[in-house]
């Protein structure tokens, strides 16, 4: 086990298996019925989002699509249990905050040379800390 600092941007604990992505994500271009990535080219198209812990650079596209493509994917239970973000925008933020997922950024950057898809996560946004299980 690995223990790594963050910072909290939204209460809570979360532990699933890693989805890394190499690319902004945009909550809108995932399939809602089943968690997975369906944009063209992105690092993690094909693979579901539901149920992990997203590590990804930051959110891409207007207020609405970001908050409603979250929401939509709520609905079918296939959000993500958790999300590390290296740069938060205001409403990948504020989703985060109504929908009760923990989020961290500032994670230490030793962290990411770590982490390796579907390693096991832990988030506890509460006390700061990040953990490769």
């Amino acid at each position: 086990m690995k223990t790594f600092t963050c910072h909290k941007i939204s209460d809570g604990k979360a532990e699933g298996p890693a989805i890394v992505s190499t690319d902004d994500v945009m909550f809108y271009l995932i399939d809602p019925k089943t968690g997975t990535v369906i944009e063209k080219e992105h690092s993690l198209e094909g693979k579901s989002i539901a149920g992990k812990i997203m590590i990804f650079p930051s959110g891409k596209g207007s207020s609405v699509v970001q908050a409603d493509g979250l929401f939509q994917l709520m609905k079918q239970h296939n959000q993500p249990k958790g999300m590390i973000v290296q740069r938060p925008d205001t409403v990948l933020v504020t989703s985060a905050i109504l929908f009760e997922i923990p989020m961290v950024d500032q994670v230490d950057p030793a962290f990411y040379q770590e982490v390796k898809e579907n390693d096991t996560i832990e988030i506890d946004a509460d006390a700061g800390l990040v953990k490769i299980l």
